[in-house]
């Protein structure tokens, strides 16, 4: 039994939640959002509950990710998501060129990367970035890409990471002796 695709969801006061065969899509204040959905699995919208169902214990898997993946959206449209990502370094920095970011990470080139849409970025110091949007999955994959461009190194932690990721240092030549 799955316990997460039996979860019933509110939809909140500003959200309508429309299906047209297999195609979920949610409508909110921050944006509209829409996924396609196995077909062997139903989605019921009884005012402001919703409801997800499947045809069988063959779909079990996609049962609790259909449900996962709407309330994922519906929180997106009405709140939206953010990654905070800091850069710790000696010269480290982020900087924003129009929509797209330019970092200097050491490298003796500044990387540039242009910033999908329905991202915004915003730069409180030159040293942190607030990756925001409305699709959880799309926030969650630039701010990767942003880490994966100097990913912070265990012996003295510079490097581009998450602003609540902790790095497990290592000592280094001191712990031979």
């Amino acid at each position: 039994m799955s316990r997460i695709g039996n979860r019933i969801l509110t939809i909140p006061a500003g959200v309508t939640v429309t299906t047209e065969g297999n195609v979920v899509s949610v409508k909110g204040p921050k944006g509209e959002l829409s996924t396609e959905i196995n077909k062997h699995i139903k989605v019921e919208v009884n005012g402001n509950e919703l409801k997800i169902s499947r045809d069988s214990d063959l779909y079990k898997n996609f049962h609790g990710t259909a449900n996962a993946n709407i309330n994922n959206m519906i929180k997106g449209v009405t709140e939206g998501y953010e990654k905070k990502l800091e850069a710790v370094g000696v010269g480290y920095k982020f900087a924003l060129k129009g929509k797209d970011l330019d970092i200097a990470a050491g490298y003796s080139h500044h990387v540039e990367m242009v910033t999908p849409e329905g991202i915004t970025l915003e730069c409180p110091s030159n040293t942190e970035l607030l990756v925001k949007g409305i699709d959880k999955q799309l926030v969650g994959e630039f701010a990767a890409k942003i880490r994966k461009v100097r990913e912070p190194e265990p012996y003295k932690g510079k490097g581009i990471r998450y602003t609540d990721e902790h790095i497990i240092r290592k000592v280094g030549k001191k712990a031979s002796k």
